[in-house]
């Protein structure tokens, strides 16, 4: 019996289009029996076995008619190519081959479509999952082995006949397997798992937020909430270089590691400068040594914390007269309203400090707060001093030492003397010295000799290298570091009567002390040159800090009547020419539990590099007295909200 249509005797299947209505006859199927091969389970999958011409077989087989071919089909033209030669076993065809590496079909056990779908009873191909190009499914009748092609009722077409059409169709056999590709990517493309292909983002990626740390890695050179104009501040003043990872500057420059993405840099990178894995790789015995661009105390590394080379430091003098009770607020002594920002380093010398030198220490960690730890803290009897720095500069301190002098030494009680404390700060040598000198109105000799003999006794520094050894001087310690600060109760005061002094103060000065100054003991022989050789003090706009009627604001009003007097200073050397400038020179007037006012200075000091070859602190603080503070600070907190929720829920009622 011929098949009709003239098709060949050896055709293994007939793919028609959705509109012929054809179906082969299942003696057909059954002749063709080594064209085809079972996996298992119940759904089937078709494979080629090795053909003498693959080519003549498929152009016999596989016949299309040009007016079945829609226009939107897209059939790559590909050209088939051999078989390899057989090895020992039968080789695969190189259909059967394309079709087993891109795993086109599943196991007979699972479904070709995703599970969320619907499946048919023989785990077939939906029906969606096709192309639109032909709606047929091809099955394999499990039952009686022949091939069914199951056409779509809803769009019938008359079969074209005409044989030349045919011949047209036939170019396009070949293209067969990748069709079949084409279109399990489609259905992977239209929802079920990627298999084949990446997927992309359908937009470009968000652009970087203006802080490319996440909110938990952003420790260091981390901004309070509280000062919301930070960004405008530093973006006029502090530019930071280009090396730096700043707010905006990883922002505005783009990505700064090639190979990173931008989830990357959000998830992996904080403020800090990242480091590429292949600059640690390259070992270099110079990385981080005293040439080497790497240090820890080098160029770079100041540059990212001070773009302008310049620190802020708060220094002040206070004499307590050895009162026990405390100010119960220190935020106005520690924190003046002027300039708005915190400074980086405190430096507080008490005289005649209280009894409870642990107390004192808290409560100065309680007003500063969660962003400064005490990095050393010495005393010499009733001396105090105490250095808190930010905790995230602690790593650029050298080991800090200290040494005292005695000037009184008939005294069991250690209350007059000096107390210094030196240490190096990137490539920066610091030394501060608090002092207590003769008391006295004309005791002006007495004081020029305890300062000769505190500058030639204080034996600092003592293992920390001096930075540069050619300018120093045995017998003069302030020559031996870069950055001098000198603060106390120097006792000196002024050479006018009472009566002079009321008067020219009931002028209501309000700047200009000039009046008063031209009397000053101090201010005379530093300019004759007996004493603070080098030194220089900021200008005087402040009333006088000795001395106060306890708790009031008018000076002495006991029987001895004591001059009005600038007892307490602070004046500073710098080895190098205007590395320091006084911001602001002042004294707190809220402070009136002694009878001396506290009188601070404000400074901006010049920093410069340093090299790796000092005795770091490693990081040292006293974490004790750290816990205790802002313990102590949560608590009165706490205490606060709680005397205001109170006030909130109380009611007064007024009888009229």
């Amino acid at each position: 019996m011929n098949p009709p249509n003239g098709f060949s005797p050896h055709a293994v299947a007939c793919i028609t289009s959705s509109t012929e209505g054809r179906v082969l006859q299942d003696q057909q199927v059954k002749k063709a029996g080594g064209a085809m091969r079972k996996e298992a389970g119940d759904s089937r999958v078709l494979a080629l076995e090795d053909h003498p011409d693959i080519e003549s077989f498929l152009n016999d087989t596989l016949r299309l008619p040009p007016d079945e071919i829609k226009p939107n089909m897209k059939i790559k033209s590909v050209t088939p190519k051999p078989p390899r030669k057989p090895r020992l076993a039968r080789a695969s065809s190189l259909d059967e081959k394309s079709w087993r590496r891109r795993r086109v079909f599943r196991t007979s056990q699972e479904n070709l479509i995703d599970p969320s779908e619907t499946s048919s009873s023989n785990g077939s191909l939906q029906e969606s999952s096709l192309s639109p190009l032909t709606k047929s499914r091809v099955v394999l009748n499990g039952d009686q082995g022949s091939l069914h092609n199951l056409q779509d009722a809803s769009e019938p077409s008359p079969y074209g006949k005409n044989k030349s059409s045919i011949s047209d169709s036939e170019k396009q056999v070949s293209e067969v397997p990748g069709v079949s590709v084409g279109l399990m990517q489609r259905k992977e493309s239209l929802g079920s798992k990627p298999r084949l292909c990446k997927i992309t983002p359908p937009r470009p990626l968000p652009p970087l937020e203006l802080s490319v740390a996440s909110h938990v890695l952003r420790t260091a050179n981390r901004i309070d909430s509280d000062y919301v104009d930070y960004q405008h501040y530093s973006q006029s003043r502090f530019e930071r270089l280009s090396s730096s990872l700043s707010d905006t500057g990883l922002h505005n420059s783009g990505m700064v590691c090639d190979s990173c993405s931008t989830d990357s840099m959000k998830s992996t990178f904080s403020l800090l400068t990242p480091l590429r894995a292949k600059d640690v790789r390259n070992r270099s015995y110079l990385e981080g040594s005293l040439l080497a661009s790497g240090a820890l105390l080098g160029a770079e590394e100041l540059s990212r914390y001070f773009p302008d080379r310049n620190i802020g430091i708060f220094v002040a003098t206070w004499n307590m007269q050895g009162r026990k009770e405390l100010p119960e607020n220190l935020d106005d002594f520690l924190f003046p309203s002027d300039p708005d920002y915190a400074q980086d380093m405190y430096v507080i010398g008490i005289q005649e400090g209280c009894p409870d030198r642990r107390e004192w220490e808290i409560r100065l960690q309680e007003t500063l707060g969660p962003h400064y730890v005490m990095l050393y803290s010495a005393a010499h009897g009733v001396l105090y001093m105490s250095v808190f720095i930010r905790r995230d500069l602690i790593w650029f301190c050298s080991e800090v030492e200290y040494a005292t002098v005695t000037t009184r030494i008939v005294s069991q009680i250690k209350t007059k003397g000096a107390l210094g404390i030196c240490f190096t700060f990137f490539g920066t040598s610091f030394l501060f010295i608090t002092s207590h000198f003769t008391s006295g109105d004309g005791k002006v000799c007495e004081r020029i000799l305890d300062y000769n003999k505190t500058i030639q006794a204080l034996a600092l520094p003592k293992n920390v290298p001096d930075t540069n050894p050619y300018r120093s001087s045995p017998s003069d310690v302030t020559t031996r570091f870069d950055e001098v600060f000198w603060f106390g109760d120097f006792n000196f005061r002024l050479n006018k009567d009472r009566e002079s002094v009321d008067s020219i103060l009931n002028q209501h000065l309000e700047k200009d002390m000039s009046k008063l100054l031209q009397y000053d003991q101090l201010i005379k022989e530093m300019n004759d040159g007996a004493i603070f050789k080098g030194f220089q003090e900021a200008a005087i706009h402040f009333r006088p800090s000795y001395k106060f009627d306890i708790g009031q604001d008018s000076y002495d009003t006991t029987s001895k009547q004591r001059t009005p007097s600038y007892t307490d200073r602070v004046i500073y050397r710098s080895r190098y020419k205007d590395d320091i400038h006084a911001v602001k020179y002042s004294s707190c007037s809220v402070v009136k539990t002694s009878d001396h006012r506290p009188v601070y200075g404000l400074f901006r000091v010049k920093v410069r590099p340093g090299r790796d070859n000092i005795p770091l602190a490693a990081g040292q603080f006293d974490r004790e007295l750290y816990l205790i503070g802002i313990k102590r600070r949560i608590t009165r907190e706490l205490q606060k909200q709680q005397e205001i929720k109170d006030q909130k829920s109380s009611r007064v009622c007024t009888v009229s």
